[in-house]
């Protein structure tokens, strides 16, 4: 069984049966559970305070730098298998976060596939997502540093997902109602900042 904890901001936490994994780590609380792995999508301070967690030894932390491989003017995204799950690097870029040094995940489980899209807008390879049958895509919508709520539901067909949850809404708030509110996906899932959804 999964259960999908928002923290706020960016931050996730998923816990499978086979291990416990931090996205993102930076907001909120909900860091008290050891981790197994610790997935961060892009260098920013906002995303990749990997001290926060507790941590089992040995525990895997995957971030940017490791997930993709730049060849020249080609970038390789890189897939993992760890702690029980499938781990697929995706592209992530916009204005703000260049190509080279963010990403997405689409995490495995073996029975649930979910996209944690990181800090991005929306992207050409978004038309690629939908032969990983998503089940869930958490998408930001902040409209400053990434997409707004409303080029954020345009990407949610791309991904052919068949929940999205808007995070990263606005700048120094865990979460924003109102923000959350204008992204009109018609398969919205609002998750608020502190909740634990099963998936």
């Amino acid at each position: 069984m999964e259960k999908l904890l928002f923290q706020g901001h960016g931050s996730l936490r998923l816990t499978t049966d086979t291990a416990v994994v931090y996205i993102d780590p930076y907001a909120g609380e909900g860091y008290n559970l050891p981790a197994d792995l610790i997935l961060v999508t892009h260098g920013h301070g906002d995303h990749n305070k990997t001290d926060l967690p507790a941590k089992k030894p040995g525990c895997v932390i995957i971030t940017h730098e490791d997930a993709v491989a730049v060849r020249g003017n080609e970038i390789d995204y890189k897939s993992f298998d760890c702690c029980g799950l499938r781990i697929s690097a995706v592209p992530a870029y916009n204005k703000n976060h260049s190509r080279e040094s963010s990403v997405g995940y689409i995490v495995d489980t073996g029975r649930l596939r979910l996209y944690f899209a990181g800090d991005t807008s929306k992207t050409a390879e978004m038309a690629f997502l939908s032969t990983y049958n998503i089940d869930y895509a958490f998408l930001p919508i902040d409209g400053i540093y990434n997409m707004d709520a409303a080029e954020a539901a345009e990407c949610v067909p791309l991904t052919g997902a068949k929940y999205a949850v808007p995070i990263h809404m606005t700048p120094g708030k865990l979460f924003d109602r109102a923000a959350a509110e204008r992204f009109a996906a018609p398969n919205r899932l609002i998750i608020e900042a502190g909740e634990e959804r099963v998936l």
